[in-house]
């Protein structure tokens, strides 16, 4: 909005509007504000949630320690969404259907992450939305966003291959249920990674921060050329997007990290790997996704081992799934867990920084 108000109708009258028409400029101003809006929004949304009594249920399967939280407020994905969405409408250009596209899935996501959380915290029906209900869901909205992009002007149904100059093999129709694929099973690994304090958010806000540098990039013809990467025209509004992203994770892990007074729920988890999923699935950059994410998916692996391993075997592998559970009752404090797996997550992100020069 402050693009085509301040910079489209007002810089030739006032030269200093000029500085809204840089994407670097509006990027970072996309992250402060949605900064800003976790800061000034955050006690509010605690306040509130408290009042109404949405406090985070504890499931059975979880370690005994873990009953301290039981009434910790949740829904906490709300004020990453506001954040999120107000910052992105702030600083991005509306005229760019990208930006639609990534605000839809992430809203889509985040109602059926609502409706989840009101089941569990309000109803108190602990396993909320069913889990075939929500995978059908998730399917449904990652469907539509991949047709849409697929039919879009000059989308060309090609992938890019880190560490491979000049080979974007062209998938054609078959691109679209990979998307889903893609869009569907990163969402539900963010999903299994929120289990602690904040280390869903801390890894999220990381990978958000290397996505948005992918999507920059391979939106500028020029530094897409030089670093033979594939360019995608448009895309790089997308880093505003990411910027809001990080810039609301942060504000986010002020009320989250340990001990945490609020709880972002599937509110925002599944919003976060729906819009994280989608941005790389619209500048091709699904493998860095993986790389940068790739706790996320560590987390979702640990999780489809043990249940096939208890299926074919009866033998878990871990002591309890998600993996960082097994870590908890090994006996590592809960900060030691979220601190060593940031860690692993920056790592993982200075990897996949490596694949924009490395061909």
């Amino acid at each position: 909005m402050l693009y085509h108000l301040l910079y489209e109708q007002f810089s030739e009258a006032v030269s200093a509007f000029n500085v809204f028409r840089y994407l670097t400029f509006r990027t970072v101003g996309g992250a402060l504000t949605a900064l800003l809006i976790c800061f000034v929004a955050g006690p509010w949304v605690i306040r509130m949630l408290e009042r109404r009594q949405i406090g985070q249920t504890i499931r059975e399967d979880t370690p005994d320690r873990h009953q301290i939280k039981t009434g910790t407020p949740t829904m906490g994905g709300v004020l990453i969404l506001l954040a999120v969405l107000t910052s992105t409408l702030l600083w991005a250009e509306w005229n760019n259907p990208y930006v639609w596209l990534v605000l839809g899935v992430t809203l889509a996501f985040g109602l059926l992450g609502f409706a989840d959380d009101y089941l569990k915290a309000v109803r108190k029906q602990p396993d909320g939305v069913r889990a075939l209900t929500k995978l059908f869901w998730q399917s449904l909205i990652a469907v539509a966003a991949a047709v849409v992009l697929f039919v879009l002007p000059g989308f060309d149904g090609e992938i890019s291959v880190p560490l491979v100059k000049d080979f974007h093999p062209a998938l054609g129709w078959l691109y679209v249920p990979l998307a889903v694929l893609f869009i569907v099973g990163f969402s539900n690994a963010v999903n299994l990674t929120d289990g602690l304090d904040g280390l869903a958010i801390g890894p999220t806000l990381i990978t958000a921060a290397v996505v948005g540098i992918f999507a920059y990039v391979v939106g500028h013809r020029v530094i897409a050329d030089y670093l033979e990467i594939k360019y995608v025209a448009d895309s790089g509004t997308l880093a505003v997007f990411c910027a809001a992203l990080v810039g609301s994770g942060l504000g986010f892990l002020w009320f989250n990290t340990y001990p945490a007074s609020l709880f972002m729920g599937d509110t925002g988890s599944l919003a976060l790997g729906g819009a994280l999923s989608t941005v790389a699935v619209i500048i091709r950059q699904e493998v860095v996704l993986i790389v940068a994410g790739g706790l996320f998916i560590f987390e979702m692996f640990s999780v489809i081992v043990q249940v096939v391993s208890f299926k074919l075997r009866g033998r878990r592998v871990f002591a309890m799934a998600p993996i960082h559970h097994h870590f908890e009752l090994r006996g590592w404090p809960e900060p030691q867990i979220i601190v060593r797996f940031w860690i692993v997550s920056v790592i993982l992100a200075l990897v996949a920084l490596s694949l924009l020069k490395l061909r």
